[in-house]
């Protein structure tokens, strides 16, 4: 048998266990260590004279779900060498001077904090005060990045922080990492922010990646000259969608009940695209189209830019590109004419997504992350902490 299978098991250096107290709850450990030579902090020298013992109750890392507590003899030691008759503490590989937790306890609290679990969770698997996890959180620093990748992404997203109802997220969408946290998404403070980095590593920025937001172009045209300006695909597909739903509602307004009923239950069959419902579904969907002139131009011309938005060939989708927003402007239906004037303003950066496929997947992604973070701890007021929780979590 292993003779030190107590000590082995604990994996705590030049420590050795006298006792083992277990409860429900709990488990307590009563350790020692042995007597060693000691350097004075007042005057260097090397003493190996014990003054006097003292008994402190130190947190441990939870084991079988019970909190661990290390019942520690420490010992003081008394310089002969010092005049002044120092007397200090014995100095633990495993408790930082003044703690009453280990290292390895507030390595496994700042581990757990990379997970979407709040304060009050941590708190409870690791038996650490929240207000103790707050300032372990506070230690953690992440800095704003000094270099700028190739493709640059930006979103806003709804955080409710003391710094505003929105924040906004930097994120690096080829190597899939979050850039930075912001505290505001005006203008003005976004100005601020780019213009604290060198205008070098600026140049740098290839391509700019945001949702059909003016201000977020006009901040990309004055300092990111070289980058490609990029429309995300999901925020001008949607503006076609809005459009067929809005012609769908407009109609639903003179159908009877019960007809109205089924096309607002019915209307994924609208949605849907076309060569992907079965055959019973395509029938269904032939037979609400008939219902409106309106309805059917509408559900073709969704059809239409659906297609376009997945060709293959660049110059062929800019050709269909402009037939469609010409073909839009003059179809009649007031929905699908305001989306092609939508389009017409926002032509450039729309065809530069297609060209070079480039989107916001990515950084939507870190905001449905950034939601279950929320939601769990049931919002994070403090923004610095917010911020750290969040590159702490992605990073």
């Amino acid at each position: 048998m292993y003779p030190n299978y107590s000590k082995a098991f604990l994996d705590l250096k030049d420590v050795f266990v006298k006792k083992v107290i277990q409860a429900d709850s709990f488990l307590k450990v009563f350790i020692e260590t042995r007597t060693s030579e000691q350097t004075c902090p007042c005057c260097g020298c090397k003493t190996k004279r014990v003054h006097d013992y003292r008994i402190q109750e130190i947190d441990d890392t939870p084991f079988q779900g019970k909190t661990v507590i290390l019942v520690l003899r420490k010992r003081r030691y008394l310089c002969t060498s010092c005049g002044k008759g120092k007397r200090f503490l014995e100095h633990y590989s495993f408790l930082p001077s003044y703690h009453r937790r280990t290292r390895r306890l507030a390595f496994y609290v700042i581990s757990l904090l990379r997970q979407t679990f709040s304060l009050k969770q941590v708190s409870i698997l690791t038996g650490v005060s929240v207000p103790t996890i707050c300032r372990l959180l506070d230690t953690i620093h992440y800095s704003p990045p000094d270099k700028l990748p190739e493709a640059v992404s930006i979103d806003e997203f709804k955080g409710n922080a003391s710094t505003g109802k929105y924040q906004c997220i930097l994120v690096d969408t080829k190597k899939h990492r979050i850039l930075d946290i912001l505290p505001d998404r005006t203008q003005s403070h976004l100005a601020d922010y780019w213009r604290n980095i060198t205008r070098k590593e600026r140049l740098k920025v290839k391509f700019f990646v945001c949702d059909m937001w003016l201000p977020y172009v006009e901040l990309a045209r004055t300092f990111f000259p070289n980058a490609k300006i990029i429309v995300d695909k999901y925020h001008f597909i949607r503006q076609v969608t809005w459009a067929i739903e809005n012609v769908r509602k407009r109609l639903q307004k003179s159908m009877p009940t019960s007809l109205r009923k089924y096309y607002k239950r019915s209307r994924k069959l609208i949605l849907t695209r076309y060569r992907k419902l079965k055959d019973e579904n395509k029938q269904a969907c032939d037979l609400m189209l008939q219902y409106s002139d309106d309805l059917r131009l509408a559900h073709m011309m969704k059809e239409w830019f659906y297609d376009i938005s997945q060709l293959e060939s660049y110059r062929k989708q800019q050709q269909e590109f402009d037939d469609w927003i010409s073909n839009a402007r003059g179809c009649g239906i007031k929905e699908f004419e305001k989306c092609a004037k939508t389009f017409q303003s926002w032509r450039k950066e729309i065809l530069n997504a297609f060209k070079y496929g480039i989107t916001n997947g990515v950084t939507e992604g870190f905001n449905n992350k950034i939601k279950v973070l929320k939601r769990s701890s049931y919002g994070i007021r403090n923004f610095n902490r917010f911020r750290t929780r969040i590159l702490h979590c992605t990073s």
